[in-house]
């Protein structure tokens, strides 16, 4: 923030302290329970405590250097603060509207799945489609079979340690995940789905939180042992070819307009898709923006506008939208209340399954094994949509937002057939 070469000492701090203000008046309104309605009040406050809890985080010893940073301070704590009436309950009615009925999840998510698709290197992007979905059923065979024998140790039964718990983890989320397992569990197993939901729930919640945890360590890992990692790069050895592809981009306020405009239109198909087309809107417009890529129909200069977007957005936004994740769908009481020993340990085994088998499989695919145990391991194991953004704020790789949603939504689409096959196996 105001580091530009052009600006006086003088400037740059009399910016710092307008901005100061700014932020005193912000929260000031909010304590008082005087925000503005609609989205003006929502990110207003977003963004606010969101800056200043993602700066606590980034320079708090430990949780800097092993946790993630600034994004794990920024979800918990947003949690926290709006929820034990440290600020007015109305702000966070206000701000889990502005997420989940406004669309900033959505407009974030497209924004980011756009400009890094286009962004990337269209020989990456076919190497990496052709390899990718191995890595996920990886995640989910060492995830599903650690739980089993973790459980049966332990004197949990098939049904407790791998139906209960580590298919909802592995499922994609709540709404993709947990409700249409409900759905297909109920009755067929002689619970009802207030039960099941009941036990899915927390290990949703505490898988979540265990996969934004463990993001941040394999962020540190990737610091101690480089050859493991790609620094957010997929494929081994290909980081040449994709800087070329991205050292043009742009911050033109024009060009800016024309990226989001080509974000929020790929949305737009595959919204378009799926009222035809029985998948995820996200899927879709991820299968869609692949398919101009590899086909060469988008101008390079557009690709790069979309690139130069998705830069704009995940440097200004992510904060705000990570305080959004923990005010709206963060339920510390539901976390704490399910902290049994027991409980912990198999989710923990499921999420750590994942990592494993993502990383293993990932590595005989030709992938470094962080971004492949990231994308193919933790992004099926935490709340879908969210949990994508928060885990790869947490590992600080969001370019690779694009294999994260393939896994939330296509690899949650497979754990619904793989549930089917097994309840219809055990019942």
């Amino acid at each position: 923030m105001f580091t530009n070469d052009t600006m006086s000492v003088q400037d740059q701090r009399t910016g710092k302290i307008i901005l100061a203000i700014a932020a005193s008046i912000i929260l000031f309104a909010t304590f008082e329970n005087k925000m503005p309605g609609g989205m003006i009040g929502a990110l207003g406050a977003m963004a606010i405590v969101g800056f200043i809890l993602n700066y606590v985080g980034d320079r708090t010893p430990i949780i800097n250097q092993f946790f993630g940073g600034g994004a794990i301070v920024v979800i918990f704590g947003s949690s926290y603060l709006f929820h034990s009436n440290i600020f007015p309950s109305s702000t966070a009615d206000q701000i889990t509207t502005f997420m989940k009925g406004g669309g900033f999840l959505a407009f974030y998510v497209a924004s980011l799945v756009t400009g890094s698709i286009l962004g990337m290197s269209t020989q990456t992007l076919k190497k990496a489609a052709l390899k990718y979905i191995p890595v996920i059923f990886g995640a989910v065979f060492v995830a599903c079979g650690l739980a089993a024998i973790v459980g049966f140790i332990v004197g949990k039964n098939y049904f407790d340690s791998v139906m209960l718990i580590a298919l909802p983890i592995m499922g994609g989320g709540m709404g993709a995940g947990a409700v249409p397992l409900v759905e297909i569990m109920s009755g067929k197993t002689g619970m009802n789905a207030e039960s099941l939901m009941s036990q899915m729930v927390p290990a949703l919640a505490i898988g979540n939180a265990i996969a934004i945890v463990i993001a941040g360590l394999l962020h540190k890992l990737g610091q101690i042992a480089p050859s493991l990692t790609g620094n957010g790069q997929l494929i081994r050895a290909n980081n040449e070819e994709q800087e070329t592809e991205q050292t043009n981009d742009s911050l033109d306020v024009k060009i800016l307009g024309i990226g989001a405009l080509l974000a929020i239109s790929m949305f737009f198909i595959g919204t378009l898709l799926s009222s035809v087309i029985n998948m995820h809107t996200y899927a879709l417009m991820i299968i869609s923006i692949a398919i101009i890529k590899v086909s060469g129909l988008m101008p390079k200069a557009l690709e790069h506008a979309a690139h130069s977007w998705y830069k704009f957005v995940v440097n200004n936004l992510t904060p705000a939208l990570l305080v959004g994740i923990g005010v709206a769908y963060t339920n510390l009481d539901q976390i704490i209340s399910a902290l049994s020993p027991m409980y912990f340990l198999l989710v923990f085994i499921t999420v750590l399954g994942a990592v494993i088998g993502a990383g293993l499989v990932g590595w005989l695919m030709g992938f470094y094994p962080i971004e492949a145990a990231i994308t193919g391991g933790l992004c099926m194991a935490n709340m879908g949509g969210t949990g994508d953004v928060a885990v790869l704020a947490a590992s600080k790789r969001m370019e690779l937002m694009p294999f994260a949603q393939i896994s939330s939504r296509i690899g949650g689409a497979f754990m619904l057939i793989l549930a089917t096959l097994a309840v219809q196996a055990f019942s």
